[in-house]
């Protein structure tokens, strides 16, 4: 009887060096790192399933991948949550630096502009691009200009030298976007009036 719990203790001791042996092997070699948040976790591919609020982001290392758990997938990356496992999946478009959907960026990488969820490195016809934003915006489409009105200061045709004169234009029905960048509706210039109004009355 005392044999067999001797053998049992032994047993128990070496499958408890075993482990510390493991446990030091990993910490060595940096796995638990990568496994971090994980709930499954390989020592040649990292994290495998992840706790379910994180996200399994998977990259790839020549013909090796590896798995990581993060809270939030890194640039270039969208997450998408599932029933069994939340991912990072990659933007489709090499100049997306973050996306809403695989095919759809809501920021581009330097050089680019936003344009409709796809990146430009120039903007399309009929927009501008704009630097502070790195976005393309729409354009209106401005009518012709309307005849200049007549010379005025202060509501009087007469009784001042200068006066000015105004013309406008309108935005084409087409182009009316919400955010669009318009040119100038309305333009004034200087004018000369008649000093001296009919039948010698001033202003």
């Amino acid at each position: 009887m005392l044999w067999i719990i001797f053998m049992l203790l032994l047993f128990i001791s070496s499958m408890e060096m075993l482990t510390q042996n493991r446990w030091k092997k990993q910490v060595s070699t940096g796995l638990l790192e990568n496994c971090t948040g994980c709930v499954l976790c390989s020592e040649d591919n990292g994290c495998i399933t992840c706790h379910h609020r994180l996200f399994l982001l998977i990259w790839r290392d020549g013909i090796r991948q590896y798995g990581m758990c993060v809270h939030t997938c890194p640039p270039g990356y969208f997450g998408v949550r599932g029933l069994e496992v939340n991912r990072c999946t990659k933007c489709r478009s090499p100049s997306c630096e973050s996306c809403f959907s695989r095919d759809f960026c809501m920021k581009c990488k330097d050089k680019f502009y936003l344009h409709k969820g796809q990146c430009f490195r120039q903007c399309p016809p009929g927009t501008t691009a704009q630097p502070s934003t790195r976005e393309c915006q729409e354009m209106c489409e401005a009518g012709p200009w309307s005849e200049w009105s007549a010379c005025t200061h202060k509501g009087q045709t007469c009784g001042c030298k200068w006066g000015v004169e105004t013309r406008v234009r309108e935005v084409t029905g087409a182009a009316r976007e919400e955010g669009a960048a318009c040119p100038a509706l309305q333009e004034t210039r200087k004018c000369r009036m008649r000093k001296h109004c009919p039948g010698g009355e001033h202003s």
